[in-house]
């Protein structure tokens, strides 16, 4: 067993020496931190002994860093879209507008390309009045981008507008990119705060246990799982194969399996499968189905990309690019049925895309509100460098290099897992 240690620390741009504009406020006291114990199947690492750490809390302070009502925000979304982006920008303008009387918070449009002179992207004012909708709907009302940027430019940006304060929302990507901003503000002695809210629909940034989005999509991907078992059920030797995004971690595809009960087969990338042989997927989908008639496999995206060969390529914001493993997966259960001499009917289900751009359910935008909320309040006490999030069940500022250092991935160890495989019981046929 090892004992992680790891600095909570969040960096501030100086002494906050304003009295906070919020009126009946619960302040928040930074010298009394939320006290956490964590335990290694709560944090990515494993084999670690159960650690306990001073976290400090989020919410407003009673005295702020920044003369609110001169104070210029902008905000930027970064990665792929998913559910409560929109969400997210509104409470951020809500909160600065109606609570701290900031009158300038800009969208920086199509992510941080946004800031680059070149691309001449406009950007845009946000009001009240033009967010007061856009919850209604899914994807990001400022636009997104993936790949890195130059942040010496984006920090000649930020003084160009006269930005006190920027709020990065985006994925581990996003995250190291705003650390690189943070160290050019710091390098240049400027005053701007950066922070971040962590977004992913795999819910795989490090230390983030919950992140926003994540809920609504298992939500559509259990709906989805059900759909994948009325077709297989309806037919005569029926696979219902459904394709669920997770790059590199399974959670969602794992979380609707646990939600519907009707998932025989789950594939992630954590738990590497064999295809062909004893043991192998497709002898155990031949024995499900001459056994029930029918079998749903559920397959997050990046699971056995070592089943496809190949040099991996990498996206702009370095991301592998994933091969079509549910292509593979159809081609040899279809060519093993017709070797074996039974019948297969292969029903595939896609619905990446379609659960990613829906907007966020009630539960997501509760806690979008929060991390808007939250977030604010941290700029105008010119917190920087960090992002604000909820561990355990506490609303708590993370610094940036604790959630940017690597991914969570699924801990194949945890009782959690072990749930999840009782829920398959693919253990009764994958030996």
């Amino acid at each position: 067993m090892k004992h992680l240690d790891f600095i909570t620390k969040i960096p501030n741009l100086g002494t906050p020496k304003i009295k906070s504009p919020l009126k009946g406020a619960r302040f928040v006291d930074d010298s009394s931190p939320a006290t956490l114990m964590l335990t290694s199947g709560e944090l990515t690492e494993l084999d670690t002994d159960v650690l306990q750490k001073d976290f400090e809390k989020a919410g407003p302070r009673e005295r702020v860093y920044f003369d609110t009502s001169k104070a210029r925000c902008a905000i930027v979304t970064c990665g792929g879209i998913c559910p409560g982006i929109n969400d997210v920008i509104r409470a951020i303008v809500h909160e600065a507008h109606y609570h701290y009387g900031v009158r300038h918070v800009l969208g920086i449009t199509n992510g941080l390309r946004g800031f680059i002179p070149k691309y001449g992207y406009d950007v845009k004012e946000l009001t009240p009045d033009t967010v007061s909708h856009i919850h209604q709907f899914g994807g990001t009302i400022l636009g997104s981008s993936r790949g890195l940027q130059d942040p010496e430019e984006i920090v000649d940006s930020l003084e160009r507008l006269n930005i006190n304060v920027l709020f990065v929302i985006g994925g581990d990507g996003a995250m190291r990119a705003a650390k690189s901003i943070v160290n050019a503000v710091s390098a240049r002695k400027r005053n701007i705060a950066i922070i971040g809210i962590p977004k992913t629909i795999d819910n795989d940034i490090n230390f983030i246990t919950r992140s926003f989005g994540f809920d609504t999509a298992v939500e559509k991907a259990a709906e989805v799982i059900q759909c994948a078992h009325v077709e297989a059920t309806g037919i005569d030797m029926g696979v219902g194969l459904v394709k669920l995004m997770g790059r590199e971690a399974g959670f969602i595809a794992a979380q609707a399996t646990l939600a519907m009960q009707e998932v025989n087969f789950l594939l992630v990338p954590e738990q590497p499968f064999t295809l062909a042989g004893p043991g192998g997927l497709l002898e155990a989908v031949e024995s499900r189905l001459k056994a029930r008639k029918h079998a749903i496999i559920v397959c997050a995206e990046g699971a056995g990309q070592d089943l496809l060969g190949g040099e991996i390529e990498r996206d702009p914001s370095g991301n592998p690019k994933l091969g079509d493993i549910c292509g593979l997966l159809v081609d040899q259960l279809e060519e093993y049925a017709l070797a074996r001499g039974f019948e297969i009917n292969v029903k595939f289900i896609d619905p990446s895309y379609l659960i990613r751009s829906v907007p966020a359910n009630a539960g997501d935008r509760v806690y979008c509100g929060f991390l808007g909320q939250n977030a604010v309040h941290a700029a105008m006490a010119g917190k920087t460098g960090m992002v604000v999030s909820r561990l355990k069940s506490s609303m708590v500022h993370l610094p940036l290099d604790l959630v940017a250092t690597e991914r969570r991935r699924i801990n194949i160890n945890s009782d959690w897992w072990s749930s999840v495989m009782e829920a398959t019981g693919q253990h009764e046929y994958l030996k």
